[in-house]
């Protein structure tokens, strides 16, 4: 069922594990940032703080901070503008 939902939005999904150690070096990089941007700067008082405190983060980094990486874009911007692609294009 997960796969036909994301193959049926025009997604591409490797079953072959190929991109893993790149994936894995982005994911690893995002939380280095988490943790030193956010986390180690204002130690959360209990989980609730620490859930609030990420989510403030992501907030922050998908729509407020710029990636030299994306053209000095927002991530959610670019996000969305492909999400309205797929979705023009799966409607039509």
């Amino acid at each position: 069922m997960f796969t036909e939902s994301v193959l049926s939005k025009g997604i591409k999904l490797s079953m072959d594990g190929k991109g893993r150690a790149t994936d894995n070096a982005f994911i690893e990089r995002l939380w280095r940032s988490v943790r030193y941007e956010k986390v180690y700067l204002n130690p959360p008082k209990d989980g609730a703080h620490l859930n609030s405190m990420i989510s403030e983060y992501f907030n922050y980094y998908n729509t407020e901070k710029t990636h030299s990486g994306i053209e000095d874009n927002y991530p959610g911007d670019i996000y969305f503008s492909l999400n309205q692609k797929i979705d023009h294009a799966t409607a039509a």
